[in-house]
């Protein structure tokens, strides 16, 4: 075979293989699609709203989806992660922020400063919210709004409240019977700086209070 011949050969074989790995993209990208549920990234209905609040907190208010998830969630869920929103945000504005796909973030839950509950992703599947997928395959996440951005991070003592209605509310749908914060990893009620380093998230006020929370969800666990 001259050499031209070759060449040519080479390029065509080339070309075959950027064909074949683009329909295998293609193939992955729809199939990906095809397991989110046609409630995301778009306004419910109020029917539609009602049936995904089912199974979920009924505590939630305010109903968004994101697409920033993995559908669905790959572990049983055993644990709480607190997360503050380092801003004042509204339910609206963090459900906007986790629409964009390029944000990469999301979390199951957020509570307002009013103490509203939003939810963004179905406690069936899995947010991105803790740096850790291992952490997020297992955990319910909560973001929480601050009244105070910087210093402590404070948050309001409605939001505060609310917070651990809502752990309780969890924790006893999914089983979990006692909240445990160990200030690392190994317990069961973690926070986001346990697995990003250099954030500050949940900031200082929420962990000076984990303590405080895990052993005010427990006593309405236990009923005491």
């Amino acid at each position: 075979m001259s050499k031209g011949k070759s060449e040519f050969r080479c390029i065509w074989l080339l070309l075959a293989g950027f064909c074949v790995a683009g329909g295998m993209v293609v193939v992955l990208c729809l199939l990906f699609r095809s397991q989110i549920p046609d409630t995301v990234g778009r306004k419910l209905t109020e029917a539609e709203k009602t049936e995904v609040i089912k199974d979920n907190s009924p505590f939630t208010e305010y109903v968004y989806l994101s697409p920033n998830a993995d559908f669905p969630r790959g572990d049983n869920i055993r644990k709480v992660t607190i997360h503050h929103m380092a801003g004042n945000l509204t339910l609206e504005e963090l459900g906007d922020s986790f629409a964009k796909q390029d944000h990469r973030a999301s979390a199951n839950y957020a509570i307002d400063s009013k103490g509203r509950v939003g939810l963004y992703v179905e406690e069936s599947n899995q947010s991105w919210a803790s740096s850790s997928p291992e952490n997020d395959s297992q955990a319910v996440t909560v973001e929480v709004a601050n009244d105070e951005v910087g210093e402590e991070w404070h948050v309001s003592d409605t939001a505060y409240q609310r917070l651990i209605d809502l752990c309780a509310d969890i924790c006893r749908r999914n089983g979990i019977e006692e909240l445990r914060y160990t200030g690392d990893e190994t317990g069961n009620l973690t926070l986001h700086s346990m697995f990003r380093s250099g954030t500050e998230c949940p900031g200082p006020y929420l962990k000076s209070r984990m303590d405080e929370i895990a052993a005010e969800v427990n006593r309405r666990l236990t009923g005491d």
